[in-house]
C-alpha cells in the first residue's frame, strides 16, 4: 500500500489507528487504550462506491470519522486526490474539507434546529466560496430540485420534515460544496423499505451527475450487495477482509464474513441458526494473535499467537486470516 498512486486512486488510507484513552474512575488516571481503528489500510478509486460492513462497534464509523478529520488519528495516513490530508499531528489541508463530506446516521441531529433550511444551505456557501448573494440563492434552488425538494421548503425547520426528507436535506447541504468523496453512515437506518429504496436510487443518480464517489457504511448487507463495487469487512478494528462485491458475497473467504452473510434471510429458504461462539471480545482487553480466534470454529494454535496481516488471494480479494489457504480448500 506504500507504492505511488495512480490517476485513478481518490482515497488511499495506510495503517490508519485511533485510539481513546480509558480512565479510571479515581483520580482519572490513564489505564489503557480501547483500539476502535487499529491499522486500517484500503484505496478506493475515482467513481468507486466502497462498503464497509461489520457489527456494531466494530470501528466503520469511528474510521469514517477520523478519514474525515473528524477524529484526529494516532497513527497512519490518510491520502486525498494525492494530498496529505490526515496525520497525527497535522491538520487538514486548506480547502480539501469541502471535497470530502460525511452524512451522519441520523441527518436530523446535523440540521440546526433554529435555522431555516434556506440558512442552513446557504452556510456552507457563506463559508466555503466567494459566490455572490444571486449566485448562492441559484445554487441552492437548482441543489433542492435535484434531492426532490421545493423550493417553498426553504422557509421550513428541520422538525417539519420527515425521515426521509431530512435525508435528502443532508444531501442538499453537502451537495453544495460540489464534493467529490461522500461517506454515508447508515443511510437507510431508520426508513421504511420504500423510502429507503427512493433514497437509494436518489443516491446513485447524484452519483452519475455529479461524479461522485461514495464510501457506504450499513449493516444493511442487501443494501451493500446492490450499491457496492467493492467491500470491506470489519471485526474489532481491523479490516478481516476485501473484495470485489460479488465474489466476497458468493465466496466468502474469512470465517467472519462467512458468519455474517450466513446470517441473511432468505425468502422461502430454511437456515439453521448461526451462532459465533462466544461473545465479543472487551475493546479493552483484545486477544493476542488473531482478534477473531476466541470465537472462530477453525481457530487453530498459530491463531493464538500469529496476528494475520491483510494479504492478497487473487483477484483483488485480500483476506487476513492464518488459514486461509486451508480454508479456501474446504
Amino acid at each position: 500500500m506504500s507504492g505511488p498512486l495512480n490517476d485513478q486512486i481518490l482515497l488511499e488510507v495506510l495503517n490508519l489507528k485511533k485510539y481513546f484513552p480509558v480512565r479510571s474512575k479515581i483520580l482519572k488516571r490513564h489505564i489503557g487504550w480501547i483500539r476502535a481503528v487499529d491499522g486500517v489500510s484500503f484505496r478506493v478509486e475515482k467513481g468507486e462506491i466502497f462498503g464497509l460492513v461489520g457489527e456494531s462497534g466494530c470501528g466503520k464509523s469511528t474510521l469514517g470519522k477520523t478519514i474525515h478529520g473528524i477524529y484526529r488519528p494516532h497513527e497512519g495516513r490518510v491520502r486525498f486526490e494525492g494530498n496529505l490530508i490526515g496525520g497525527p499531528s497535522g491538520k487538514m489541508v486548506k480547502g480539501m474539507r469541502n471535497r470530502l463530506q460525511y452524512v451522519y446516521q441520523d441527518p436530523g441531529t446535523s440540521l440546526d434546529p433554529w435555522w431555516t433550511i434556506r440558512r442552513t444551505l446557504m452556510e456552507p456557501l457563506i463559508i466555503h466560496t466567494n459566490l455572490g448573494k444571486f449566485q448562492i440563492k441559484e445554487r441552492i434552488r437548482m441543489i433542492l430540485r435535484e434531492v426532490g425538494l421545493r423550493e417553498e421548503h426553504l422557509e421550513r425547520f428541520p422538525h417539519e420534515f420527515s425521515g426521509g426528507q431530512q435525508r435528502r436535506l443532508g444531501l442538499a447541504r453537502i451537495l453544495t460544496l460540489s464534493p467529490s468523496l461522500i461517506t454515508f453512515d447508515e443511510p437507510t437506518s431508520g426508513l421504511d423499505v420504500s423510502v429507503q429504496a427512493t433514497i437509494l436510487k436518489l443516491l446513485k443518480k447524484l452519483k452519475e451527475d455529479h461524479d461522485l464517489t461514495y464510501i457506504f457504511i450499513s449493516h444493511n448487507l442487501a443494501v451493500i450487495r446492490m450499491m457496492c463495487q467493492r467491500v470491506g469487512v470489519m471485526y474489532l478494528g481491523k479490516l478481516v477482509e476485501v473484495g470485489l462485491t460479488e465474489k466476497l458475497f458468493q465466496s466468502p473467504k474469512h470465517p467472519y464474513t462467512q458468519f455474517l452473510l450466513a446470517a441473511i434471510p432468505e425468502p422461502g429458504v430454511r437456515k439453521e441458526d448461526v451462532i459465533l461462539q462466544g461473545e465479543p471480545p472487551n475493546p479493552e482487553e483484545r486477544p493476542g494473535g488473531c482478534c477473531f480466534w476466541p470465537r472462530c470454529q477453525f481457530g487453530e494454535s498459530i491463531c493464538r499467537n500469529r496476528e494475520p496481516e491483510l494479504e492478497e488471494m487473487g483477484e483483488g480479494h485480500s483476506v487476513a486470516c492464518n488459514l486461509a489457504g486451508k480454508l479456501s480448500r474446504l
